[in-house]
C-alpha cells in the first residue's frame, strides 16, 4: 500500500520522471515543466505516494487568484495530479485528491480549482465552477471541465474569474487546443 507524504527536494527528480510518464510522450514533458516552474513561488503543498523507494503517484496544489468584486482572494489550482501508468485504476488518484483537500483545508484555502474530466472529479467532492458564478480563465477550457470543491473558508461573495499564476501562460497549459478542444466540446455536446 502506498504511503501519502510531503514532498522533499529529494524527490523533485522521480517526480519529473512520474509525471511525464504519467502525461505521455506529447503532454507529459510540458507538464513536468509546469511543476518545476510552480515550484518556487506558486506551490503551497506539494504530496507524492511512494511504495518503498518509489514515487507512484504526486499532486500539486499552486496558488492562483479568484478577481472578485470585493479582492484579490488566493486560492488553490490543483494540477497536475499524476499517478504511474500501472498503478492507475486502482485508486491512487483518489487517494492523492483527499489528502490534497485536506492539505487545502489545512491552509485555509476557500477553494481548489482543476480543469479535469467532470464524471471523475464530481464523484470526489468537485462541481462546476460556473455553478457557483466562478469563471474559467480561458474559453479553452470547456465549462464542465472548469471545477472546483469549495471549502470551508470559502464566503458567498467569492464569485468571479480565475486568474491562473504566470507558469499555466508561459507553458502553455491552459485548457485544450484544437484539434482535442473541438472533439472534447463534441463529447461534452458543448461549445462555450
Amino acid at each position: 500500500m502506498a504511503e501519502v507524504r510531503a514532498a522533499t527536494p529529494g524527490d523533485h527528480r522521480a517526480v519529473g520522471e512520474l509525471v511525464a510518464a504519467a502525461f505521455g510522450e506529447e503532454e507529459g514533458p510540458t507538464v513536468a515543466a509546469l511543476v518545476e516552474a510552480l515550484r518556487p513561488r506558486h506551490a503551497r503543498a506539494e504530496l507524492v505516494a511512494t511504495e518503498g523507494d518509489d514515487v507512484v503517484g504526486h499532486v500539486l496544489l499552486s496558488r492562483s487568484w479568484l478577481d472578485t468584486r470585493r479582492a484579490l482572494v488566493e486560492v488553490l489550482v490543483l494540477s497536475p495530479l499524476s499517478v504511474a501508468p500501472d498503478r492507475q485504476r486502482q485508486g491512487l488518484g483518489t487517494t492523492l485528491l483527499r489528502a490534497a483537500l485536506d492539505g487545502a483545508r489545512a491552509l485555509g484555502a476557500p477553494a481548489v480549482f482543476l480543469e479535469g474530466d467532470p464524471g471523475y472529479y464530481a464523484e470526489r467532492g468537485f462541481e462546476p465552477g460556473a455553478a457557483h458564478d466562478l469563471v474559467r480563465p480561458s474559453t479553452r477550457i470547456p465549462e464542465l471541465a472548469f471545477q472546483v470543491a469549495l471549502l470551508e473558508a470559502h464566503q458567498p461573495w467569492m464569485t468571479g474569474p480565475l486568474v491562473y499564476a504566470e507558469p499555466f501562460w508561459e507553458l502553455d497549459c491552459v485548457g485544450l487546443r484544437d484539434p482535442l478542444l473541438s472533439q472534447l466540446e463534441q463529447v461534452f455536446d458543448y461549445r462555450g
